[in-house]
């Protein structure tokens, strides 16, 4: 059989197939008999097809995009000491590199990631220099984004503080999604906040994205930092954990297509 595919690879098209070898038909057929084009469509297929699966299924370049839960350097004053997502007791242990093992481990293959803080979008997003203040993270051409904020936005007590914060938020998907391909996650907010939560999801379906409801995490107090070990800051404590992150890793793992 081999030898019958190269052959028909070889021979399949113009004058070249054989009757006595490769076709029924008598020397020369200047066509593919039937039987060799159903054999070059199962090949095409074969070669073809499990390339762009796998592309779909094993990101390469991931941009994970927060606030301090995702990345918050040392602060003594805080009582916080760790370079990596508050709380959880070291850098393995939060969500960025929960989900970035479990996807290691999915595809094969350890992907490149970046990881950037953008607290100070979510305090001053009216007006905010998104296109400028993002160069970095749009040119890192992520094939995945994951953004995980609303924690440190103020309450948006009115429709329109709500439709400028969805607003905003969208612009900041858009210039995130540097590369076209890109697949996007927006998680809710660790500490659920229906005008914030609602005002994600929109701008995540703005851009074809999948969004995650984490809400029901926050009312398990064991998700808590405080629920682990004591803390001075009231703040930190309020953190999650390493169970909660955890939990937070593997919501974003499944939404993970």
């Amino acid at each position: 059989m081999t030898g019958y595919l190269v052959r028909v690879f070889r021979f399949g098209y113009g004058c070249g197939i054989r009757g006595s070898i490769d076709s029924p038909y008598p020397y020369p057929y200047p066509y593919p008999d039937p039987m060799s084009r159903h054999l070059l469509t199962i090949i095409a297929l074969l070669c073809f097809t499990p390339m762009v699966f796998a592309e779909t299924l094993a990101p390469q370049k991931i941009l994970f995009v927060g606030n301090s839960i995702t990345k918050h350097g040392p602060k003594a004053d805080i009582d916080w000491h760790g370079n990596w997502g508050m709380a959880a007791t070291s850098e393995e242990k939060d969500y960025v590199h929960l989900v970035t093992k479990a996807l290691a481990a999915k595809q094969g293959a350890m992907p490149e990631i970046m990881i950037k803080n953008v607290a100070d979008f979510e305090r001053n997003h009216v007006g905010y220099d998104i296109t400028g203040k993002f160069a970095d993270a749009a040119a890192f051409k992520a094939d995945l984004i994951i953004l995980c904020i609303g924690e440190n936005v103020a309450a948006l007590k009115t429709p329109e503080t709500q439709a400028k914060y969805q607003e905003q938020v969208t612009a900041l998907l858009k210039t995130l999604k540097s590369n076209p391909q890109a697949a996007v996650i927006v998680r809710s907010s660790f500490w659920a906040n229906e005008a914030k939560d609602t005002a994600m999801r929109k701008a995540c379906e703005a851009v074809g994205g999948t969004f995650v409801d984490i809400s029901t995490l926050s009312k398990d107090e064991q998700n808590y930092a405080r629920s682990e070990r004591p803390y001075k800051h009231a703040g930190v404590a309020n953190h999650p954990g390493d169970r909660g992150m955890a939990a937070i890793a593997e919501a974003i793992v499944k939404a993970v297509k």
